[in-house]
């Protein structure tokens, strides 16, 4: 199994999915935790100057939640191109479109308020690691 954990510095992970300039992916085998790869991670400022509707259509800001709009999920689908063989996807916080998106292409997000990643991924292993849900935005 491999689980991804959302990285600026490879042993800590971060606060926001969207933000992380790296994915620290760790190779489970047999219960055990072995090799931590570093993998380049798209991140917002990648698609600056993208916009989440279209100027000259009628939108509701809310109707369909931070994230969840089409667009949004094109740009969820790019980052998460790197992590595509990783069964899990650690986060410290995330939009709630970037979860669903994470959810549908089969990588289970969890929020953890766990800052170290190989204490995470050991919670995760262990079946003991908590999903924070009430930190989405």
């Amino acid at each position: 199994m491999k689980i991804a954990a959302v990285t600026d510095d490879g042993v800590t992970i971060s606060a926001h999915f969207g933000r992380a300039r790296q994915y620290a992916v760790c190779e489970v085998k047999d219960g055990e935790l072995g090799e931590i790869e570093l993998r380049d991670k798209l991140e917002h400022h990648t698609f600056q100057g993208q916009h989440d509707h279209q100027h000259d259509a009628p939108h509701d800001h809310h109707a369909e939640g931070h994230g969840m709009d089409a667009r949004a999920k094109g740009r969820h689908a790019q980052m998460m191109g790197a992590i595509s063989d990783c069964e899990v996807l650690l986060a410290r916080g995330m939009g709630a479109g970037a979860y669903l998106h994470l959810t549908e292409a089969g990588i289970r997000p969890i929020v953890t308020d766990v800052e170290d990643i190989q204490t995470a991924v050991r919670q995760v292993i262990e079946g003991t690691i908590e999903d924070h849900t009430e930190r989405l935005h």
